[in-house]
């Protein structure tokens, strides 16, 4: 039986008042892939650190090639081969491919008429292309970086963790900012690393994709190991109970709510390059799901209605009367607001506090003879704070230090607290778990209970089958159905979403 070339045996990490890891286990196997799965806060982010070197565990064993090592640094963790690729590499746009592949790491040669090194340029070029071809990525080292699809850039990165001998490849939420057809490469890279003896982790929250790639996985929870096992001899469900201890039906609790009189209307939206004819109405207490695949105008159309978009044409009416929106202060003026796709830069301010980020919309209010009142902020960021149960330890925190899924609590709090009519909520469960998934579908209910109304964009198909009550499905820029829900089967919104046909 294959042997595991990297084990973490009983390893615990503590900080002051947080235990975030339990004696757990963890073991990596030459040319498989090991999936961890787990809730925010369940320990992963921790346990990648200790196995590079950022962190050094207080308890346990590391264990590489069957000898127990230690790691002072993340040089020593370097130096045996263990390379992680994290969502966000940090790349540098303004150097070539080849340049950011050695960057810090560049080959050198001596000079001919001198004792002086200098970078190899020609072996650096050389030594990049074959690392590029390896795992099949087709672009040039001599490119500069910023021309490249942010799908290219993620293998650059890929191929600079890649230019030491790794031995043990991390991959942390890799697919998070990539296209579908991004994805499908990614997948064939994995695999090609598999084939090449790697022992790859893989730290995903998309069970689609750790039933697509991995061969093992093992489960924590709240810092603890939980089990592990062969994916063959698993499923969804199971998964989810060892995750968080309940089944997975409680992801999506959509509530029957009174469907009220139309709240919004949108008649012939148009851009010039971004979406055409975007009709559609909104009624109270509704979940208007919209799904389409990367680049099908889905999030365009959504930022023009919060009016961050120019040169849109077309009407927007609310309560049957027509308004103008130029800019996201119409829009919440008139009831509408936005939660974006991506929070830490667009969302919030994450070196805020997070009572102030929750007053951001409304500063004015909140002001006294040209001061803020902070009383009043904090009374505003523990009021919505508390409804929407965000995890902190207190409301003085940055934001920088809450999980992926107390971020999106504080968006979601930050927008509500304006007492809007109709939120918007673009990828609203994006890079977290799915217990927070869960609370976040569950607070959506609660919205449209109250009297709101929700459209809510998303590429996960479970989560519009689950949550929505009509479905706009969007292709290049265009609406090319609308689905209520009893009609909406998942082969047919995705037919729909990559410009096929459906028959009924």
């Amino acid at each position: 039986m294959n042997k595991a070339i990297f084990s973490l045996k009983k390893v615990s990490k503590v900080f002051p008042g947080v235990k975030a890891l339990d004696g757990v286990d963890l073991h990596l196997y030459p040319g498989q892939v090991t999936a961890l799965i787990g809730e925010n806060g369940a320990g992963k982010s921790t346990l990648v650190k200790t196995m590079t070197g950022i962190y050094q565990p207080d308890g346990g064993d590391i264990i590489f090639n069957g000898k127990p090592v230690q790691f002072h640094s993340p040089h020593d963790s370097h130096a045996l081969g263990i390379t992680a690729i994290h969502q966000e590499t940090v790349l540098f746009d303004d150097l070539t491919v080849a340049e950011n592949i050695f960057l810090g790491n560049y080959p050198m040669k001596k000079g001919l008429m001198t004792k002086h090194f200098s970078i190899d340029w020609s072996a650096m070029v050389s030594r990049s292309q074959d690392i590029l071809s390896s795992i099949n990525a087709h672009m040039d080292p001599n490119q500069i970086l910023r021309e490249l699809s942010i799908g290219q850039k993620h293998m650059v990165g890929i191929a600079r963790a890649l230019s030491v001998d790794a031995k043990v490849v991390i991959l942390d939420e890799p697919t998070a900012a990539l296209s579908h057809h991004e994805i499908h490469e990614l997948y064939e890279l994995v695999n090609t690393l598999k084939q090449q003896g790697k022992a790859i982790l893989f730290i995903t929250h998309k069970f689609d994709e750790i039933f697509a790639l991995a061969d093992r996985y093992t489960v924590f929870r709240d810092g603890c190991y939980v089990g592990e096992g062969f994916i063959k001899d698993t499923n969804e469900g199971q998964l989810v109970e060892m995750m968080v201890a309940r089944s997975i039906a409680a992801t999506y609790p959509k509530k029957d709510v009174e469907i009220g009189e139309t709240l919004l209307e949108v008649c012939n939206l148009c851009h010039t390059t971004e979406f055409a004819n975007i009709s559609f109405s909104l009624k109270k207490g509704e979940i208007l799901g919209v799904y389409g695949l990367v680049g099908s105008g889905r999030t365009e159309v959504m930022q023009a209605l919060f009016g961050t978009t120019d040169h849109v044409t077309g009407t927007v009416k609310m309560n049957g009367k027509e308004v103008i929106i130029h800019s996201p202060k119409d829009a919440i003026e008139n009831g509408i607001v936005y939660v974006p796709e991506e929070r830490q830069k667009q969302g919030i301010v994450l070196e805020l506090p997070i009572y102030q980020n929750i007053s951001l919309p409304q500063m004015d209010r909140l002001a006294k003879h040209g001061n803020l009142d902070q009383k009043s902020e904090m009374s505003l960021a523990r009021q919505y704070c508390e409804r929407l149960q965000v995890k902190a330890s207190c409301w003085e925190e940055k934001v920088m230090n809450l999980s992926g899924g107390n971020q999106q609590k504080v968006v979601i709090a930050k927008w509500l607290a304006t007492n809007p009519k109709v939120i918007i909520l673009d990828e609203p469960t994006k890079g977290i778990d799915i217990g927070s998934k869960a609370a976040v579908h569950e607070f959506m209910s609660e919205l449209v209970d109250s009297g709101l109304a929700v459209i809510m964009v998303s590429s996960e198909l479970p989560e519009i089958m689950g949550m929505s009550d009509r479905i706009l499905v969007m292709n290049e820029g265009l609406i090319v159905s609308e689905l209520s829900r009893a009609d909406a089967t998942p082969e047919k919104v995705v037919s729909l979403a990559t410009g096929g046909h459906v028959t009924c």
